[in-house]
């Protein structure tokens, strides 16, 4: 008697919309396959293209199922343009996929407020959420090495409400993408102090406070935007403006900082040998705060998870997206996530009691 196979996460992924073409999507998928038996995809595209490039690897096209579509959404379309004539292209087609119920994830690198607009309307928002957000992973201090962040940019207005569901929505994906069982959550503010701050964050830094409990949340109230990077908090709360900007500011001074060193090791033979004596270090931090390695920003709030990846990823990059899609369909982050936030509507029905034995949190 043959046991039975394990079942398969299915990836939906638009191979067309990123700066570097299919080729770097494909690459990134063989990375992944390679790693993750369990997996498979949707892949959205040119077919006749991808069908070569899937080629060029031993066995990924027993894991690939390829959607044709005709047309490519760019990073010049206007979000509303691809609501009215977008039916055709490989992003509509890699999120009708997760609406149907073929794919547990999506994953695209296009653009990003078509992607957003796309997946609220096709998708749908989730009982109780006023505003999605987009999350992202953050380099930290923490054991785990990154905080989670949100809102970076999915809209950039936020009253109190939307910032509770923001501290919600952000702890549910903690707990299943760091592993987190009780997220240390902080609303970002210009200091620490209660008094501080426009008045929806002073409203927010209540209602987080009154939901901590039912939530299974630590809220740690205000911090700062030094904390980000920190291990006092887990989970930083804020506005998509706000959170964008931070994002942008991050990535711009880790490039600068990276110019600057390599700047520095060439500049005479002494720095030159001292580069080789540190080059396993240097590696080591390079890896650690390599964007490409943390390559994916989570739409929360939607009837269906969409991995949004960074634009310019390369193969590496992508193969980062896809793990985390791979780990959020895996353990059903979705239908939890819709659970956490119904239970800021209704507490008693929060399930924060003790779990069964090896459930995954929520």
């Amino acid at each position: 008697m043959t046991m039975n196979a394990p079942k398969r996460t299915i990836v939906s992924v638009d191979a067309m919309g990123g700066d570097l073409g299919p080729a770097a999507v494909v690459a990134g998928l063989a990375l992944s396959a390679d790693k993750n038996p369990n997996i498979g995809f949707i892949l959205h595209g040119n077919k006749p293209e991808l069908e070569k490039l899937i080629a060029r690897t031993k066995g990924l096209s027993d894991v690939c199922d390829i959607r044709h579509a005709d047309e490519v959404v760019t990073m010049d379309d206007k979000p509303s343009y691809v609501m009215r004539n977008g039916q055709n292209t490989s992003m509509w087609s890699t999120i009708d996929a997760v609406r149907n119920g073929e794919a547990d994830v999506a994953v695209s690198c296009g653009n990003t407020g078509a992607l957003m607009l796309l997946s609220m309307v096709r998708l749908r928002k989730l009982p109780g959420v006023n505003r999605p957000a987009i999350a992202c992973l953050w380099p930290s201090r923490n054991p785990e090495g990154f905080n989670v962040m949100l809102d970076v940019g999915a809209d950039i207005r936020a009253d109190d409400t939307d910032l509770l569901q923001y501290a919600l929505m952000g702890a549910s994906y903690a707990r299943n993408g760091l592993g987190l069982a009780r997220p240390r959550v902080g609303l970002l503010n210009v200091g620490t102090e209660e008094h501080k701050g426009r008045p929806e964050l002073k409203s927010a830094h209540e209602l987080i406070g009154d939901a901590a409990e039912n939530a299974d949340i630590d809220y740690v109230g205000f911090v700062e935007g030094g904390d980000i990077p920190s291990d006092r908090v887990d989970v930083i709360v804020t506005d998509g403006f706000t959170g964008n900007v931070a994002l942008k500011t991050a990535e711009g001074t880790a490039s600068l900082v990276s110019g600057l060193l390599r700047d520095a090791f060439n500049a005479t033979i002494l720095s030159k040998i001292s580069a080789l004596l540190a080059l396993t270090s240097l590696r080591r931090l390079s890896k650690r705060v390599d964007p490409r390695r943390n390559n994916g920003g989570v739409f929360l709030g939607l009837n269906g998870t969409v991995v949004k990846s960074h634009g310019s990823a390369d193969a590496t990059g992508m193969s980062a997206a896809i793990k985390l899609a791979f780990r959020l369909g895996e353990s059903g982050f979705n239908q939890k996530l819709a659970a956490r936030v119904a239970s800021a509507v209704a507490p008693s029905q929060d399930a924060s009691t003790k779990k069964p034995e090896g459930e995954q949190p929520e």
